[in-house]
């Protein structure tokens, strides 16, 4: 008995070593990026910009464009990265693990569909509350995520809210919301068409530190909120409901309050980075390779990976076709499907 105790304490210790690795890897890499671009700045002046930031010295010295270079623009795009990778990706595993179905991410449930559709209707026709502003867009695509969940929630409710017909209502909103995005740029002018394209590809062009706090308040917010439910979501993403119940758990008021929580993050992630696909996919499945399907681990884990692979894909796309700038969500696809087929044949192997 001791055995198995020390071997478990001994597990979760790795597993606790592997996530601060991953940790340590995502900020170092960070850093190192902040260095590099169209003029590339030393660590030690990186490190000097941050410094003077917080002493509220930025606009003094030799280097004071520098100093604004960093904190202004690169700054905020690696921080936005990092932070929709986290949220993107903790969305995708609860989700998984609400649907027991891992082929599922928000994106399937039509919210990636829907803030596309709010953004070009802002972009479009002006609707929203600051009509064609960057603050409607985001307004309206923030929005309509959150009215697409709540009907993929509401009807699923109605017919009874078990994993398939989760799924099933968000694939046929996600072919609804696609459907009325084609016909708005079907009608569009050329140079309003262009921008709603833009939008769709998903990129960090507009992080600023104001996008920057908001998704890093509201992640953080989710993130606990997730934690709080990290046993609950063991059992259910292993067990059917009737067991799930049967160990006390109120299967409807954890997919709910998951459910929506995951939505929230994921609607407040894109209607600032347009949209982002595949990581919330890729991410859950190679952690919980990695390190299991704990959630108390499984959920960190998966989150620091998803900024990780934000991190690098969007580094990639400003270097790989060097000077134009690739967006994320092109990068992210061309990644992430090979990963994904090598995690599938990995998988096949270790069953045969």
């Amino acid at each position: 008995m001791k055995d198995l105790e020390k071997e478990y304490e001994n597990t979760n210790k790795k597993k606790l070593l592997i996530i601060a690795s991953a940790i340590i890897i995502m900020l170092v890499s960070a850093y190192v990026f902040t260095t590099l671009g169209m003029k590339n700045i030393s660590a030690m002046q990186t490190f000097v910009a941050i410094s003077k930031a917080f002493c509220g010295t930025l606009d003094n010295g030799a280097d004071a464009a520098s100093n604004k270079m960093i904190m202004l623009l690169r700054l905020p795009r690696i921080a936005l990265a990092m932070l929709a990778g986290i949220g993107l990706a903790v969305s995708g595993a609860v989700m998984q693990s609400l649907t027991r179905n891992y082929l599922v991410s928000p994106f399937t449930l039509g919210i990636s569909s829907a803030a596309a559709f709010g953004a070009s209707m802002s972009i479009v026709f002006g609707v929203g509350l600051f009509f064609q502003s960057e603050v409607g867009m985001i307004s309206c695509a923030f929005m309509a995520s959150c009215i697409c969940g709540c009907i993929v929630y509401g009807i699923s409710r109605y017919i009874g809210l078990n994993p398939s017909s989760i799924v099933l209502v968000g694939i046929s909103l996600n072919y609804l919301f696609s459907a009325m995005t084609a016909t708005i740029e079907f009608f569009a002018k050329e140079h309003k068409l262009e921008a709603v394209v833009q939008w769709t590809f998903g990129s960090f062009n507009r992080a600023t530190w104001d996008s920057v706090l908001i998704t890093a308040g509201v992640i953080c917010l989710g993130f606990v909120v997730l934690m709080l439910y990290s046993l609950k979501l063991n059992v259910m993403a292993t067990n059917n409901d009737e067991m799930a119940k049967s160990l006390g758990i109120n299967i409807n008021k954890a997919r709910v309050i998951c459910g929506m929580t995951s939505i929230l993050l994921t609607a407040t992630i894109i209607s600032f980075t347009g949209v982002i696909g595949f990581v919330g996919l890729i991410a859950p499945h190679i952690a919980r390779v990695l390190i299991g399907d704990n959630h108390f681990y499984y959920l960190p884990f998966a989150s620091v990976l998803g900024g990780v692979l934000l991190l690098f894909s969007d580094m990639i796309g400003k270097f790989i076709l060097y000077p134009v700038n690739i967006p994320v969500g092109i990068v992210i696809s061309f990644l992430g499907v090979p990963l994904f087929i090598h995690l599938i044949l990995m998988k096949r192997r270790s069953l045969e």
